[in-house]
C-alpha cells in the first residue's frame, strides 16, 4: 500500500512565498496526474491546480500567475510553488494524485492528509 505525505505548509506574511510537496511513501512507477485542493473551515473544497502526465497544466482563476504545479518522477513527488500569498490563500491544501505503482498496474487515485496554510501579517 502506499501513502501520500504532505510537507511545506505553515505560516507565511502576506506577498511571501511556499513549497508544498507530496510525496509517495515508497518508490512508484510513475505519477500520471496531480490535483491540488484546498479545504476552508466547513469543509469547502476548492480546485487549485491540476497537472497531466503529458505535462499539461492548469489553474483556478484566483491563483494564476502565482502559483505553479510540477512533478519529479525521480522523487516520486508533487509540488505546489506558491508565489506572492494572500490572506485569502489560507486553507488545508491536499494533493490527490493518480498513479502507477508498476508498469503493468492500472492506475490508483491517493489523497494527501492535508496541510494548513496560513497568510496573515
Amino acid at each position: 500500500q502506499v501513502q501520500l505525505v504532505e510537507s511545506g505548509g505553515g505560516w507565511v506574511q502576506p506577498g511571501g512565498s511556499l513549497r508544498l510537496s507530496c510525496a509517495t511513501s515508497r518508490s512508484i512507477f510513475s505519477i500520471n496526474h496531480v490535483t491540488w485542493y484546498r479545504q476552508y473551515p466547513g469543509n469547502q473544497r476548492e480546485f487549485v491546480a491540476a497537472r497531466t502526465s503529458g505535462g499539461a497544466s492548469n489553474y483556478a482563476d484566483s491563483v494564476k500567475g502565482r502559483f505553479a504545479i510540477s512533478v519529479d518522477n525521480a522523487k516520486d513527488t508533487a509540488y505546489l510553488q506558491m508565489n506572492n500569498l494572500k490572506s485569502e490563500d489560507t486553507a488545508v491544501y491536499k494533493c490527490n494524485l493518480l498513479v502507477r505503482l508498476t508498469a503493468q498496474s492500472r492506475r490508483t487515485e491517493y489523497w494527501g492528509q492535508g496541510t494548513q496554510v496560513t497568510v496573515s501579517p
